[in-house]
């Protein structure tokens, strides 16, 4: 496992991840290997639109199943609502930031498998994420883009609260 990176994750990001993996296996999967089987007893699969799709579709289901095996296997899930240090930037913080000129910005850092940049969710191991790592409000970091160095503050921290367990409460 030289060089591979903890795949630190948020507890609904590795639901989502294993809601996609239940869903290729459980249920697209063997939608399509019924599919192929019928093709093939088509007789000429070198024709056979149904059959050809089927294989390539197949070969694609079973290339990501082994990789969201891999990347769960992998995982290391985070609940952010229980990070002790809400002062600082760690996984799951939500950052506004300001460059120079007062643009603001705000970030949530996430798993590298949840990062949606037009979403403002940034993962774990971006420039940015790695720059803003450990710093509290009012610090200042540089982040490289590819059009040079550009300088953020940190204007605010802020962290999602610890959702009641459904378990507790009225009874």
């Amino acid at each position: 496992m030289a060089g591979e990176r903890s795949n630190i994750i948020s507890p609904a990001g590795f639901a989502a991840l294993r809601a996609e993996y239940d869903a290729l296996l459980g249920n697209e999967r063997p939608k399509l290997v019924e599919v192929i089987s019928w093709a093939a007893g088509n007789g000429d699969r070198s024709e056979n639109g149904d059959y050809i799709y089927g294989r390539k579709r197949l070969r694609e289901i079973d290339q990501r199943l082994g990789f969201l095996a891999r990347r769960m296997k992998a995982a290391r899930v985070v609940d952010p609502a229980a990070q002790p240090d809400k002062d600082r930037i760690w996984f799951g913080a939500t950052v506004e930031l300001a460059d120079d000129d007062d643009n603001r910005r705000s970030v949530t850092l996430v798993g590298d498998d949840e990062a949606e940049a037009g979403d403002g969710r940034i993962g774990w191991n971006s420039p940015l994420a790695r720059a803003l790592r450990g710093a509290a409000v009012g610090d200042l970091r540089v982040v490289q883009l590819p059009s040079g160095p550009k300088e953020w503050e940190v204007i605010a921290v802020s962290y999602p609260t610890e959702e009641p367990s459904p378990l507790a409460g009225e009874g």
